[in-house]
C-alpha cells in the first residue's frame, strides 16, 4: 500500500497510533500540549506558524480550524457566530483530495438584524453587534469559484459542502491579520454549530456535535497534506539535474495552480489552462499565488524587491474598514512540498515601504541575517530553516507571495496572469524581482539612518 493513497484514519491504524475524541469545550491546549482554541466541532486547529499546527502552508499571520462531519438525513445546519475583529474571515468547504469547492468570505454575508459586517467598506470595525448566521448544505457549488476577485454588491448566506467518501463533509474557517491585542479567534470566539433536526428539535454544543459525530476521522488523502517524502526526493534528484533543481540563479516564479502543475515545477509539464487552487494543501480560493524556490548555494542572501499593493489598514484596530488594490498580501518562506511547513511570513502592513511604495525583503538563514535587515532600516528579514527543505536539501526554501480578494480594476493582480511567463509583463512593477548576494552587500546598499 502506497502512503500516497491512504486516509489519515488509515494511516492512524498503520502507525497504531490512537485518535482522541475532540473535546466538547474550547481550550488553550490539548492532552498533547498544542497552543489554541478548539471545540468538539472546529476539532483540529488552530493552524499556524510555530508553536501552533504548522501543516498545510499556512500563512504565519492566520489561523485555520477544520471541521469534518455529517449532516443528518433531514436535518439542516447553520453556524453563528460574530465577526472577528481581524482582516479577514471566511468559510471554505473542501473534498478529500484537499481540493477547495466553495468559498464564503466575510463581505459576502448579511449580519444578523440590528447588527455590522465590520468587513465591509465603510463599516464600523468595532461595531458592538456583530453577529451572522450561515446555512451549510450538502450539494454541489452552484458555479465556479470567484478565483480571488471581490465581487461589489455581492452576498450569500449559504455555504455549499457536498458530502464525500463515506458521507463526510468538511470546512474550514479562517482569519486572516487579527486586530492587534486581541486573542487567536480576534475576539469573539470559535462559530458554533447549530443543527435542526428532521423533527424540529434544534441542537447546539455537545448534542450539535453527537448528532454531527463531529469526533469522526476525515477519510482524505494524505497527500492533501503535502508530497510523500519519496516522490518529493525523486523530483528533486532527477538525472542530469543540477544538485540545486529546479532553483535557478534567476529565480524563476510559478503561478499556483492544480497538483500536475505544482509537480511541474519539477519536471517542467505545466498546463497553463490548469485550474487555479486545485493543487491540495487546503489553499484559500481567495488568494491567488505565485512561488519560487530559493536554493542559497547561489548566494548566501536573497534579496526580494517590488511595489507593494494597497490594502485596508487595520492591525492598529482602525474605527472604518477602508479599501484598497487587495484586501491583503504576504510574502511567506516555507519549507517543501513533503513537509508543508512555514517558516515565517510577513503581510502588508508589516513591510516597510520607500517613498515610492516598493518593498525589499532580505531572505536569509539566521546565521547570515544581515545585521540591517529589519524594519527601522526599511527592510524586512524572512528566516531559512536551518534543515533547509526540511527533507534532504538545507540550503531550499519556497517563496510565496499572496493576493486577496483583488478589486476588478487592479489589473497588475496575481489573480490576472494567465500563465507563468507573462507573470513580468502583468504584474509590471508589483512583480517580485530576486537577487542572491552576500551579507555584506545588503548592508552595504540599504544604510539605516543616523542615529544622532
Amino acid at each position: 500500500m502506497k502512503i500516497a493513497a491512504m486516509s489519515v484514519a488509515a494511516l492512524a491504524v498503520l502507525l497504531q497510533a490512537p485518535v482522541a475524541a475532540a473535546s466538547p469545550a474550547a481550550s488553550v491546549t490539548d492532552a498533547a500540549g498544542i497552543p489554541g482554541p478548539r471545540s468538539c466541532f472546529w476539532a483540529r486547529g488552530p493552524f499556524s506558524g510555530d508553536p501552533y499546527i504548522n501543516l498545510a502552508y499556512p500563512d504565519a499571520n492566520t489561523f485555520y480550524w477544520s471541521a469534518t462531519f455529517t449532516v443528518p438525513e433531514g436535518a439542516k445546519l447553520s453556524v453563528e457566530g460574530d465577526f472577528p475583529h481581524a482582516r479577514y474571515m471566511s468559510f471554505i468547504s473542501y473534498d478529500a483530495a484537499g481540493r477547495p469547492i466553495e468559498a464564503l468570505a466575510d463581505y459576502l454575508i448579511a449580519p444578523q438584524p440590528g447588527a455590522t459586517n465590520p468587513f465591509r467598506p465603510g463599516a464600523n470595525r468595532n461595531a458592538a453587534q456583530r453577529g451572522y448566521a450561515i446555512g451549510v448544505v450538502d450539494a454541489p457549488a452552484s458555479g465556479a469559484l470567484a478565483e480571488g476577485i471581490e465581487l461589489p454588491g455581492a452576498q450569500r448566506q449559504v455555504l455549499k459542502a457536498p458530502k464525500y467518501g463515506p458521507g463526510q463533509q468538511t470546512i474550514l474557517y479562517r482569519i486572516y491579520a487579527n486586530d492587534t491585542a486581541t486573542p487567536v479567534t480576534g475576539g469573539t470566539g470559535l462559530p458554533e454549530p447549530v443543527l435542526t433536526l428532521a423533527d424540529g428539535t434544534k441542537l447546539r454544543g455537545k448534542g450539535a456535535c453527537a448528532a454531527l459525530n463531529a469526533a469522526q476521522q476525515p477519510q482524505l488523502n494524505v497527500a492533501a497534506l503535502g508530497l510523500p517524502v519519496s516522490q518529493y526526493r525523486e523530483l528533486t534528484s532527477q538525472p542530469g539535474k543540477p544538485d540545486t533543481w529546479p532553483a535557478q540563479p534567476d529565480p524563476r516564479w510559478y503561478i499556483q495552480m492544480d497538483r500536475a502543475s505544482l509537480i511541474g515545477i519539477y519536471t517542467g509539464q505545466i498546463d497553463p489552462a490548469a485550474r487555479r487552487s486545485e493543487g491540495g494543501f487546503y489553499p484559500n480560493p481567495d488568494n491567488n499565488y505565485i512561488r519560487t524556490i530559493v536554493n542559497l548555494r547561489f548566494g548566501p542572501v536573497a534579496i526580494l524587491r517590488a511595489k507593494a499593493p494597497t490594502t485596508p489598514r487595520t492591525v492598529k484596530g482602525d474605527g472604518t474598514m477602508g479599501q484598497g488594490q487587495v484586501r491583503y498580501w504576504s510574502v511567506c518562506s516555507n519549507q517543501s512540498f513533503a513537509n508543508t511547513r512555514v517558516n515565517d511570513c510577513v503581510f502588508d502592513e508589516e513591510v516597510p515601504t520607500d517613498a515610492d511604495g516598493y518593498y525589499t525583503i532580505i531572505i536569509s538563514k539566521a546565521t547570515n541575517r544581515p545585521r540591517n535587515a529589519r524594519p527601522e532600516c526599511g527592510l524586512h528579514w524572512l528566516p531559512v530553516a536551518d534543515d533547509g527543505d526540511g527533507i534532504a536539501d538545507p540550503d531550499v526554501a519556497v517563496l510565496q507571495i499572496r493576493h486577496m480578494l483583488a478589486q476588478p480594476g487592479f489589473k497588475e493582480a496575481i489573480q490576472h496572469i494567465p500563465a507563468d511567463d507573462k507573470i513580468a509583463e502583468v504584474m509590471g512593477n508589483y512583480a517580485p524581482k530576486m537577487r542572491y548576494v552576500t551579507p555584506n552587500v545588503v548592508e552595504a546598499l540599504f544604510p539605516c539612518p543616523l542615529v544622532e
